[in-house]
């Protein structure tokens, strides 16, 4: 690719950022969270934001070298201290109707090494701080996304056999392919794409099953899901009316299970990077809904942490369909990054559920959603469970028996 043809494609990258991710409104505050290396990325979005209008674009830089010195030397008060200064700033940016764009460029070993108890504090303490930003977020109150963009140790993760002054080329083709840059008009493919996503929605909407049962190697899982419950896809709707995508790429399908209602082992068909950290390996073990076991054969202390974050982080609050015959899984790369890995594969989510999956959920308060059988928590975090040997059965509320899925893919 010339530089010529990468300043094109970052172009159209921000237009779809910015137009199709967080669709920035006249008049609307723009946040962005992104790395100092993706400064220029960064610029292309902050002048087309100002261009359509916005009213300010807030940007918050941060730096990996600096976040691991941190983790590695910081007295440890500082990861169970909580950060009001910043949970304020980012709640009273959301009370006044801002849009969030996260920028990633993650090295999926970032934190190798660090003290998980330390990883898991400073998750826990942040969290708690971001309850009511979490909240906002999670029932559509807020426009939101995440959208990536390589680094050389991303790059040297997923390419490791190609010549180290490829790779990080090598991964904007593959990030550009997956976020449909490679198509005549992005934006005419996005749209395309999600009301065939919204069409498959509408047929689990419709069939409003009781419970789904998952059934693959190492797997053999009942989720019910709760009375009300909606399957939604990537375009929501956020307060004022306004659609936003929150993750760029999507390929999933998704809702909210009962919390109480997941029994039986699901085994992990993916890498998990979490905390800076690679859990593989795995496999969860539930009771009436509660984690009893994990294994992994890498990363356990990591998962038990994340497991240990508070009682929500127990249970399970997402339950997503993504066919294994798919953009991200046809290209047979290993990301080793959960925006890209969970739209590969089916996948569940450790954590709080997303109110807008309940009818009527984005007006509930967190006890009237927990009355209606969804999980609250300081966390979510997807782990990718799919697979060509994946059968998924729904269950109607008369005990039949139907194929949602037949060998990791679509039964309708």
């Amino acid at each position: 690719m010339t530089q010529t043809e990468l300043q094109s494609k970052l172009s159209k990258y921000a237009d779809l950022a910015v137009q199709i991710g967080v669709n920035v409104q006249p008049g609307q505050i723009l946040v962005v969270n992104a790395p100092i290396s993706a400064a220029e990325f960064v610029h292309l979005i902050t002048a087309k934001a100002y261009a359509i209008g916005a009213s300010q674009v807030k940007v918050n830089w941060s730096d990996e070298f600096i976040t691991r010195q941190q983790f590695e030397h910081a007295a440890p008060e500082v990861f169970t201290k909580a950060p009001t200064w910043y949970a304020g700033e980012v709640t009273e940016f959301a009370e006044n109707g801002a849009a969030f764009l996260n920028v990633i460029a993650e090295n999926p070993d970032a934190l190798k090494g660090i003290d998980p108890e330390r990883i898991a504090n400073f998750q826990k303490t942040r969290g708690a701080a971001l309850t009511k930003y979490r909240e906002m977020q999670m029932s559509d109150k807020v426009s939101w996304s995440i959208v990536a963009i390589p680094s050389q140790p991303w790059a040297d993760k997923v390419f490791p056999d190609v010549p180290e002054e490829e790779r990080v080329d090598k991964l904007w083709e593959a990030i550009f392919h997956t976020v449909r840059l490679d198509r005549e008009d992005p934006v005419a493919a996005w749209q395309e794409h999600l009301d065939t996503l919204e069409q498959k929605a509408d047929v689990l909407n419709a069939k409003k099953y009781k419970s789904l049962h998952y059934i693959a190697p190492g797997t053999d899982l009942s989720i019910e899901l709760p009375e009300g419950h909606i399957w939604a896809q990537g375009d929501s709707i956020n307060a004022k009316g306004h659609s936003f995508v929150a993750n760029m790429p999507t390929e999933e399908v998704f809702t909210a299970p009962k919390k109480t209602g997941v029994n039986g082992t699901v085994r992990s068909t993916k890498p998990l990077s979490y905390g800076g950290n690679i859990i593989d390996g795995f496999s969860i073990t539930f009771e009436q809904g509660r984690i009893t076991s994990v294994s992994a054969e890498q990363g356990q202390e990591a998962l038990e942490y994340l497991i240990s974050l508070d009682e929500g982080a127990k249970y399970l609050g997402e339950v997503a369909l993504v066919p294994h015959n798919s953009p991200i899984s046809d290209s047979n790369i290993l990301y080793f990054n959960t925006l890209f890995d969970e739209n590969a594969s089916n996948h569940l989510a450790i954590g709080t559920a997303y109110a807008f999956c309940l009818e009527g959920g984005k007006e509930m308060n967190q006890d009237e959603l927990i009355a209606h059988g969804l999980n609250t928590s300081v966390t979510h975090v997807d782990f990718m469970i799919g697979s060509a040997e994946m059968d998924i059965y729904g269950i109607t509320a008369d005990g039949t028996r139907e194929p949602v899925f037949l060998k990791g893919n679509w039964a309708f």
